[in-house]
């Protein structure tokens, strides 16, 4: 069994989804007591949405390579950021290592063409549904991407921040995410990315029949399979 090296705390909420998620996996694959072999450095969030919010990605990009290196010198065999919007840094950090970075794009373009998925949308914090880093993943892989109306972006990004890294979840919240989701899908989308990965905290399957993928779910499903050497 590979040694996943987790970069997490963005927010810690969902880092917990990560482990829960991986540890699981390896539990279905083998078997009995067998649980994941894993390190995890958990960033101050603080820090990085500071640096988010004042555009300085190259201090981020630091903070992210720094923790990527004290992984691979704990004796991880590969990285996984536990967050979407920090994959904007993503090639600082796997400059920084000698081992491969799991990109969370990468594997969520994989369970999309799985699913026979050929138009997505993509809901996320403003920066993964405006800017270009996460999309390019996507449309390089030949899949049409769609995101909200620029209203709905900001009540997206502002359930993330303001409720859903701080745990709070709300009926309301969850009822505008629906209905944005909904509207996605008449405009043609066939599945939904949840490009977040605290969205998965408010919305389920269980509440749209629109297909949800859950990148949280995805990325750490193939981070344990990836450190089985299972195929996906």
């Amino acid at each position: 069994m590979k040694t996943i090296g987790l970069i997490g705390g963005m927010s810690w909420e969902s880092t917990v989804t990560y482990y829960q998620i991986i540890n699981t996996v390896v539990k279905e694959q083998l078997g009995g007591f067998h649980s994941a072999q894993c390190l995890l450095y958990s960033v101050d969030f603080h820090e990085i949405e500071e640096c988010q919010s004042n555009g300085d990605w190259e201090k981020g990009a630091a903070i992210l390579a720094d923790a990527a290196r004290r992984l691979e010198r704990g004796g991880a065999d590969f990285i996984a950021i536990c967050t979407n919007t920090m994959h904007k840094v993503a090639d600082s950090v796997q400059e920084a290592v000698s081992i491969p970075l799991l990109h969370i794009a990468d594997a969520t373009v994989q369970e999309l063409q799985k699913n026979h998925i050929a138009t997505a949308a993509l809901l996320g914090t403003q920066y993964t549904m405006e800017q270009d880093f996460y999309k390019s993943k996507l449309h390089q892989a030949g899949l049409k991407v769609i995101v909200p109306e620029e209203d709905d972006r900001k009540t997206i990004n502002y359930i993330i921040y303001n409720e859903l890294c701080s745990g709070i979840i709300k009926e309301n919240s969850r009822q505008s995410v629906l209905r944005i989701i909904s509207e996605l899908a008449e405009e043609g989308a066939q599945g939904i990315i949840l490009g977040c990965t605290e969205i998965g905290l408010l919305v389920h399957q269980k509440d749209t029949a629109v297909p949800l993928f859950d990148t949280a779910l995805i990325h750490a499903q193939r981070a344990a399979l990836y450190a089985l050497d299972r195929s996906i």
